[in-house]
């Protein structure tokens, strides 16, 4: 994998209930957990990120997807994508999946917060999400360029 230019990101950990937040510096060196979101509804949700996103002059999305063990979609994952996507275009901003499997887990035994509750262990995940991503990528892309998946059942 490539490693991107650094630029000062905003990381999510997307769930139903919170939305883990993590932010970088323009040059990629210090990255930063946030508080986590507690969702209301979308339109909460914008309004706090394009606050945050003005205020951190965030230039790209990092959004993680939790694939299962041999790298494929799951039902959460495409959540995850058509969340992302959706805020890409509301922000006009682009936009980079990670996996994330196991991320949770890893999060909680380094930060040990294997039981939290709080937001705190979403938080860390979008920590370690953008660390991943400024390791390995890949390359912010615009939202354009991507295809919006569909939950098929």
């Amino acid at each position: 994998m490539v490693r991107p230019k650094p630029t000062s990101v905003l990381s999510f950990d997307y769930g139903h209930k919170r939305i883990g937040l993590a932010g970088c510096d323009p040059l990629g060196i210090t990255v930063t957990a946030l508080s986590p979101i507690h969702r209301i509804s979308f339109q909460k949700d914008l309004t706090l990120i394009k606050s945050l996103c003005i205020e951190r002059e965030i230039k790209g999305l990092i959004v993680g997807l939790p694939l299962d063990e041999s790298g494929q979609n799951t039902v959460q994952s495409i959540h995850c994508q058509n969340y992302g996507i959706k805020i890409a275009k509301e922000l006009d901003l682009p936009l980079a999946w990670v996996n994330e499997h196991s991320s949770s887990w890893d999060a909680g035994q380094k930060y040990n917060l294997q039981n939290d509750r709080t937001g705190k262990l979403d938080s860390a995940v979008a920590a370690l999400l953008l660390e991943q991503w400024l390791r390995e990528g890949p390359e912010l892309q615009p939202v354009s360029k991507l295809d919006s998946p569909r939950i098929k059942f």
